[in-house]
């Protein structure tokens, strides 16, 4: 029996992607010599590759593992939780940048994560893509695929934000050894923030604070709401909807409780009146 070429099924079309392996990566230019007016104009907004600039040259910024991105998320949601409760401070992500004037040169940074105070000089306004102030708190997540990234987050952008004046950096990563935390003392230097119990504090956000060791634990947030360390500012509106209502619940059952004993106390006069009447 033969078919009409009507009935044949039409021959199935497939797009040949390349592999990940072909796929075409954009050149780098780290390294290379620019002017501030050329990287502002063509580099800071290219869509490929994050570059920052460092007093004439870019640097390409590279990224951070999957491990480290999650403790820079678990932080980052921790900082929103605190920010809504207590809304003294905006902050940025999407590597904003922000130029530092020092001593011996000029650099363009853009860090993971900047906290800008409500009071600062320079608020966050709309439509800013740069920040033309101080960040009041850097955070940056540790690339450690290589050794000169970290000594680029510990070494040379602890100096430069130390010597720009951003009064707090924290260096976060998913290995104990690599997390800091930072603030700036008298002189201009960064000291490490204290660890009383464990516990960070910043000093830039009062009131905000974690323990160490739980930017690699991550509890969820529902377990935290009943964490002293927490309380004020994880959902504490959920926690004051459950208290609400577990003090509805126990007022009604005092009050089902005391009625029970008046339908009692009356039962008992009325047959104590009975009784009398016999």
């Amino acid at each position: 029996m033969t078919h009409s070429a009507a009935t044949e099924p039409a021959p199935v079309r497939t797009k040949a992607y390349p592999a990940p392996d072909d796929a075409i990566e954009p050149r780098s230019e780290d390294g290379r010599r620019v002017s501030e007016a050329d990287y502002w104009a063509e580099y800071y907004h290219a869509a490929d590759i994050c570059y920052e600039w460092n007093n004439g040259r870019l640097e390409e910024k590279p990224v951070s593992s999957w491990d480290t991105i999650a403790v820079y998320k678990w932080l980052m949601g921790l900082l929103e939780h605190f920010l809504r409760v207590h809304p003294i401070a905006d902050w940025v992500v999407l590597d904003m940048g922000f130029r530092l004037a020092l001593a011996e040169k000029t650099v363009i940074r853009r860090p993971d994560l900047g906290v800008v105070r409500r009071d600062n000089p320079e608020p966050l306004r709309s439509g800013m893509a740069s920040y033309p102030g101080v960040f009041d708190l850097c955070i940056e997540a540790l690339s450690d695929l290589r050794q000169r990234d970290i000594r680029r987050d510990t070494v040379t952008k602890h100096g430069e934000y130390a010597g720009g004046g951003v009064p707090e950096y924290y260096i976060l990563s998913h290995r104990d050894e690599h997390q800091a935390f930072y603030s700036l003392d008298a002189s201009g230097l960064y000291v490490p923030l204290p660890a009383t119990d464990g516990i960070i504090r910043s000093r830039v956000l009062p009131g905000f604070q974690f323990r160490q060791r739980d930017l690699c634990a991550q509890p969820d947030w529902d377990s935290l709401r009943a964490d002293p360390v927490y309380a004020g500012f994880v959902l504490p509106g959920w926690t004051a909807a459950e208290q609400r209502a577990e003090l509805a619940t126990v007022r009604a059952e005092t009050e089902a409780a005391a009625r029970r004993q008046a339908e009692a106390e009356l039962a008992r006069l009325r047959a104590q009146i009975a009784d009398s009447k016999q």
